[in-house]
């Protein structure tokens, strides 16, 4: 059988910034479509005539589907030209936010969040492997990190924009307010995006196909250990900033900005000086993140350094989606599709379970515990990673077309 080979033209394709710019805006409203709901949960679950706890299933709900979404999107698209596909999944969440905004109850409302999670799973199984058509390779580090920027500016401001104009206006206000922006941002993808016919089917088989080979399933679980120490921490952080920094509101809404903002440092960064191999780098993440969350134990009375080791982790957290989605496209360049969809479910599912493992102990020991938890991942992801020559790929290696 032949291998997989992209013609000259397709391997140094003329740099389409313009269109890896509206796919930034695309991952800044999906990120704050996806965690709006943390922001507005009491007002959303009064509006709607539910429990707390019941409403927020609305965040799992969309993560679950992402899951899904993800697994199956390359089999499910088929053949289909691959700008219309990122085209349907961001009208998919124009449709997700009318849904919510106008839900007259909890079923719609979980409907809404479903369809959101499939547009997040679609969209970002595809994402770097679109990336990687719309520029050089050599430019596809910083593509990614302006990608990402999309990331760091809804993880920045989403929330305490979401919370502040939910009580001046209401929930339901919120939401509505986002679908100009996202019908405005489908626009310019229609436009931006060059046409993106699909190449060689990299279904549920070339998935198989990734997972056998040694190096990828090794970098797999381990950048599923480095997002699962980091969600086990971040999901909890205010509960430790409120019990050990004795955070008021005002000081845990400066933190989190704080965190926030690093994160554009962590984009420009990754972009500038994120060159050639990546391999060295991969451990970087989870020894800096999980190094931070231990410091915070120690240290995290103090509001000074809490601030400081949570600028260091916001600014890494960014980064470290710009590293291991660059080692992806470096180590799995002959089947990119299939790899984003094993990548994108297993940081999704990864999310969920630090996010789990997180509650469990802070509900069955301590919070203390909760950032211990994050840190043995932390711990766990950098052994396995080691230097990260045995994450690389050997240079001969191609999957083969059918």
């Amino acid at each position: 059988m032949q291998a997989m080979t992209l013609s000259d033209a397709e391997q140094t394709p003329v740099a389409a910034w313009g269109a890896v710019l509206s796919m930034a805006l695309c991952v800044a409203l999906l990120i704050a479509s996806e965690f709006m709901p943390v922001s507005l949960l009491t007002p959303m679950a009064e509006g709607l005539g539910a429990a707390v706890g019941q409403t927020g299933q609305a965040i799992s709900i969309s993560g679950l589907f992402a899951v899904a979404a993800s697994m199956i999107i390359t089999t499910a698209a088929g053949r289909l030209n691959r700008k219309w596909v990122l085209v349907g999944m961001t009208a998919a969440m124009l449709a997700s936010l009318v849904l919510v905004a106008a839900a007259p109850n909890f079923s719609v409302l979980m409907v809404g969040r479903a369809l959101l999670g499939v547009s997040i799973g679609g969209f970002w199984a595809l994402a770097t492997a679109v990336i990687m058509r719309l520029v050089p390779a050599a430019d596809v580090p910083r593509a990614l990190s302006l990608m990402y920027g999309g990331q760091a500016i809804a993880a920045a401001f989403a929330a305490p924009i979401g919370s502040y104009l939910g009580g001046l206006f209401g929930w339901r206000e919120v939401f509505w307010a986002l679908t100009p922006l996202v019908a405005i941002n489908l626009v310019w993808l229609v436009m931006a995006l060059p046409s993106l016919p699909a190449r060689q089917a990299q279904g549920l088989g070339v998935m198989i196909e990734l997972l056998k080979r040694r190096y990828f399933l090794t970098g797999l679980v381990a950048s599923m250990l480095s997002w699962g120490s980091a969600f086990t921490m971040f999901t909890y952080l205010r509960p430790f900033l409120e019990r050990v920094t004795g955070a008021d509101v005002t000081l845990l809404s400066v933190l989190l900005l704080v965190l926030g903002c690093a994160g554009f440092i962590g984009t420009w960064a990754s972009g500038r000086f994120l060159k050639g191999n990546v391999g060295p780098l991969l451990r970087l993440p989870a020894l800096l993140m999980g190094g931070c969350t231990l410091a915070l134990l120690f240290l995290g009375g103090s509001a000074v350094a809490a601030g400081l080791f949570l600028a260091l982790w916001g600014a890494m957290n960014t980064a470290m989606s710009v590293i291991w989605m660059t080692w992806m496209s470096q180590n799995a360049d002959d089947a990119p599709e299939a790899a984003g969809s094993l990548m994108v479910a297993a940081i999704q599912a990864s999310i969920l379970l630090g996010a789990v493992i997180g509650g469990l102990l802070l509900d069955q020991l301590s919070i203390t515990a909760t950032f211990v938890g994050s840190v043995a991942l932390a711990v766990a992801a950098v052994g396995l990673t080691g230097n990260g020559r045995r994450l690389l790929k050997p240079t001969s290696l191609s999957i083969p077309s059918t």
